[in-house]
């Protein structure tokens, strides 16, 4: 059973459903039930409940026109849809050009698509996470098939200007195409896709407080993609199989809510945010930020602890009832250090330490005060049965604690 007093800080992992979201899902499991591609009146009402999300998801992309939507199962699929359906879409280029700190989605897909022969530039980061535009703009060329950049960073919350990346790359080769995976910006910053130069973004519902296994993918009508998934008619032939109609319409009100939201976000959860960060850094003197300090999604911090383990951070944090993460939810079990830090230069002395703290707008103020009056004590006892109590110690001296 599940404890009502659970404090849950890894929304970068996923949300809850909101409850008016699953309030207008329902009918779509036992009333509504009919395909959507049946002609009678069963299925005609899914099919207008379909066209009906599509249209909120347009105006939540800030896109032009409905059909440039495309629902799909997930953010990877999504990911995997855009990055091959231009590839197979026009094989003549074998250039790609991504970033280290990629989503697994997005990093796996392109160390998989050099197994096939395609050349990989990979764009490095400075020490908070910030894209290295310099390097990437030098790495287009006339082979450049495809660039990919994340919106914001799903470890740091790190925001990357990929509008003025898209158009910068256009001005070099104007073929090249421009993949946004907007995971962790959708819900969080507003998304306005319609005067820029990027031909294609995702963003998955359960990040937003829609269910889990369903996204989106937004290709402008300008940009050709071959379909991933082959088989009947739906999603205008880019998309087969019978859609999920009962989790489409959940992400569209989803997607409405939190576009309802945006002020609330850059505002309040901001604000608490930033009080347990400021309170954690000021607090543990073998704490570190691990990003920039203000260009970044409002309810993310990424927080090193030095000489100490994340994973017992962890399950310390979980006794008291508090969630959090060591990084990317896909990347969690494994015990190899954050690739995301690792490519930051994080100092192997907090790589190990490190964790996410994500917010969302049911965050309140007394789960913050909670994690707060019992992070230094976790920390301290940790402390005290670290191997490297030299290194501690001469840590308290450089910050003249002792």
């Amino acid at each position: 059973m599940i404890n009502s007093n659970i404090i849950y800080l890894d929304n970068n992992a996923t949300t809850k459903v909101d409850e008016k979201v699953l309030e207008v899902m329902l009918p779509y499991f036992s009333q509504y039930y009919g395909n959507p591609s049946s002609m009678y009146y069963l299925g005609g009402t899914n099919q207008k409940a379909i066209q009906s999300a599509r249209e909120t998801m347009k105006d939540f992309f800030g896109a032009k026109n409905a059909k440039e939507i495309f629902f799909t199962a997930s953010g990877s699929e999504s990911a995997n849809m855009a990055i091959r359906g231009i590839l197979e879409s026009d094989r003549s280029k074998n250039h790609l050009i991504t970033t280290k700190v990629e989503h697994p989605c997005v990093l796996n897909l392109h160390k998989q698509l050099e197994k096939e022969g395609y050349k990989v530039s990979y764009i490095g980061v400075n020490s908070i996470g910030e894209i290295n535009k310099d390097e990437l703009l030098d790495a287009v060329n006339e082979k450049t098939a495809l660039v990919s950049c994340m919106y914001a960073n799903n470890e740091t919350g790190t925001i990357f200007p990929v509008e003025e990346i898209a158009q910068e790359v256009k001005s070099k080769n104007k073929e090249t195409k421009m993949f946004v995976d907007a995971v962790q910006a959708a819900g969080k910053i507003k998304l306005d896709v319609k005067n820029t130069e990027i031909d294609m973004m995702s963003v998955s519902g359960h990040k937003f407080h829609a269910p889990k296994g369903i996204g989106a993918l937004y290709v402008k009508s300008t940009t050709l993609i071959s379909p991933l998934i082959i088989g009947g008619h739906q999603e205008n032939g880019k998309r087969a199989g019978t859609e999920n109609v009962p989790s489409i319409v959940g992400m569209a009100k989803a997607a409405q809510l939190a576009q309802d939201s945006l002020d609330y976000e850059s505002t309040e959860v901001k604000r608490l945010r930033d009080k347990l960060e400021n309170s954690l850094l000021s607090k543990i003197y073998n704490a570190r930020l691990n990003s920039s300090a203000y260009n970044r999604v409002p309810n993310t911090t990424n927080i090193g602890f030095e000489y100490i383990e994340g994973e017992l951070i962890l399950l310390n944090l979980n006794d008291i009832g508090i969630c959090a993460s060591s990084g990317s939810a896909c990347t969690s079990g494994s015990l190899d250090p954050s690739h995301v830090l690792k490519a930051m230069g994080v100092p192997f002395t907090a790589l190990h330490g490190s964790i996410r703290f994500s917010l969302s707008r049911y965050t309140t103020e007394k789960e913050i005060d909670y994690t707060i009056s019992h992070m230094p004590a976790i920390i301290e006892k940790l402390n005290n049965i670290s191997p490297f109590q030299k290194e501690l110690q001469e840590l308290k001296i450089k910050k003249g604690i002792i």
